[in-house]
């Protein structure tokens, strides 16, 4: 029996990957498509998406290594009687905590290069000592053939983002480095800079105005991750009758950038190591920052589950202009669901890719708008028995014994919790928390239901007030008089109409009204 190859967990050096026998999902074709249609380049994808290991794939390519090409798309398409030089660039390692430890970095960067290269530097200040590395390699060269590529650009600024002051000291040195990428154009060949996000042009890259974005391509849309077909044909020799298939798609498929949708790599080679369900991508960082900026702003969290932005939106943003729609898409916890046409516009409905992301988010979430965590998973696994069993009055009882653990201080130090979205909020993360299939503003022909929840043979339609905004309102009645339920009668299912009813003062649930 052929001995099944490694799985490649935290390679991202292709040559290592290659010549000790892991596997590898062959990307190759897209080196080639980037290099016969231009020479400037900018990928945006979030972290663990394998962009470093597509860096130094191209880096090897261009080095003129054709051995480590073998059965790969590029070993018959590929100019091998020359090679480059490559300036190879990563701010993934470390955290930069200010502007001098930015310098150390870029210092460093630029001896490790002076000394693979054995080259000299006569200029002090590492902007200028970057401007001689590229041309003292191009004059060593004799020909127009230095390749930059540039990884975790915008990582410096990520580590201080929530010091607006110390990123912009930073994104100013940060642009100041790059400046010299466009006036060493005589001598370059070849440019891709990659990172999580997409700071604009005009705040990061003033001048290379010729940067083609190659992030909602859709002909580079897996060009980082994996397939379907990948999942199913280069890792076939660890797919087994353990594996769920469908459930695995469930789990962790669903990236999309206009294009074939992609499973995060992360994912895949964890699951397939271990052979169990869990949220390995989500557990690696947690979106602190962002769940802060949804309640200073006042977010309705319910609105990730189905969202409308612009291209405008998903296009770039600045540091001191952060929109929580494009850090939530860039940062991958939404992903594109669909694209419309209005006029000369593209709008795009976003939501989580995969249940890993809406489960893991949510419940993270939810802590932060509870600050309750024990009280949080004991309930959890009673309100899904409640629902199973449709025990409405252990829901109810669930519900309102979850409200009730969250601390009294927690209220008074916490702005989210006098808003009206609040516990429509905490409602709905608990239910996503759960797992079940959910949908937020379900449209009928008479209004927008506040939820729907589907378990098995039945369906749960929602609806929230508030009593202190709208005293006579009955949320039972509003569910009856639209018709709601209407939409679901054909399906065979059994249809279960839930008003709920909270009280900002007593911040709990004071009504509970069910009919079946």
């Amino acid at each position: 029996m052929q001995k099944r190859k490694k799985l490649p967990i935290g390679i991202q050096t292709f040559a290592n990957l290659i010549e000790e026998g892991y596997l590898y999902v062959d990307k190759t074709p897209f080196i080639g498509l980037l290099v016969e249609q231009g020479k400037y380049y900018f990928l945006s994808r979030p972290r663990r998406f394998g962009k470093s290991l597509f860096l130094s794939t191209l880096k090897s390519s261009f080095e003129g290594r054709r051995e480590l090409f073998q059965g790969l798309f590029l070993y018959d398409n590929w100019n091998w009687s020359q090679s480059n030089p490559v300036v190879h660039i990563s701010f993934g390692a470390g955290v930069v905590r200010s502007v001098e430890e930015l310098r150390e970095t870029c210092d460093e960067i630029l001896y490790d290069h002076s000394r693979a290269f054995g080259i000299e530097y006569h200029k002090q200040s590492y902007k200028g000592r970057f401007a001689e590395l590229i041309q003292t390699l191009y004059e060593n060269s004799g020909r127009r053939v230095v390749v930059v590529l540039v990884d975790e650009y915008d990582k410096p600024i990520l580590d201080s983002i929530e010091n607006t002051v110390l990123a912009i000291a930073i994104r100013e040195e940060l642009k100041n480095f790059y400046s010299v990428i466009k006036d060493a154009d005589p001598y370059i060949e070849f440019v891709l800079i990659t990172g999580v996000s997409k700071f604009s042009k005009v705040s990061l890259f003033s001048g290379l105005n010729n940067l083609k974005d190659i992030s909602l391509d859709k002909r580079f849309s897996d060009i980082c991750g994996y397939t379907q077909e990948d999942l199913e044909t280069v890792f076939s020799c660890w797919l087994d009758n353990n594996v769920d298939l469908a459930m695995v798609k469930t789990w962790y498929n669903g990236y999309n950038w206009l294009g074939r949708k992609v499973y995060n790599p992360f994912d895949i080679l964890l699951y397939l190591d271990s052979r169990e369900f869990r949220n390995f991508w989500f557990e690696t960082a947690t979106p602190t920052f962002l769940i802060r900026l949804m309640q200073e702003k006042q977010y309705y969290i319910p609105k990730l589950h189905n969202l409308k932005a612009s291209e405008k939106i998903l296009g770039s943003f600045d540091v001191d202009r952060l929109e929580i729609e494009t850090l939530l898409f860039q940062t991958g916890y939404l992903t594109i669901k669909a694209t419309q046409r209005m006029g000369g516009m593209r709008q795009f409905q976003l939501s989580y890719p995969n249940q890993e992301v809406r489960q893991s988010l949510t419940d993270y979430i939810l802590s932060f708008l509870s600050d309750t965590t024990v009280a949080q998973e004991n309930n959890k696994f009673a309100l899904y028995e409640a629902l199973a069993d449709n025990d409405f009055h252990g829901l109810k009882q669930t519900l309102q014994a979850f409200f009730s653990s969250i601390p009294h201080d927690w209220y008074r130090k916490n702005q989210l919790a006098n808003y009206e979205g609040y516990y429509a909020s905490i409602v709905y993360c608990y239910f996503a928390a759960l797992g079940v299939d959910i949908r937020v503003e379900d449209a009928t022909n008479h209004g927008r239901i506040d939820m729907t929840v589907k378990l098995g043979a039945n369906i749960y339609i929602f609806e929230f007030k508030v009593v202190e905004l709208i005293p006579d309102g009955h949320a039972l009645q509003q569910i009856k008089e639209k018709g709601y339920a209407d939409k679901y009668r054909t399906q065979g299912v059994s249809i279960h109409l839930i008003g709920v009813t909270f009280s900002s003062k007593k911040r709990n649930i004071i009504a509970f009204e069910v009919e079946s």
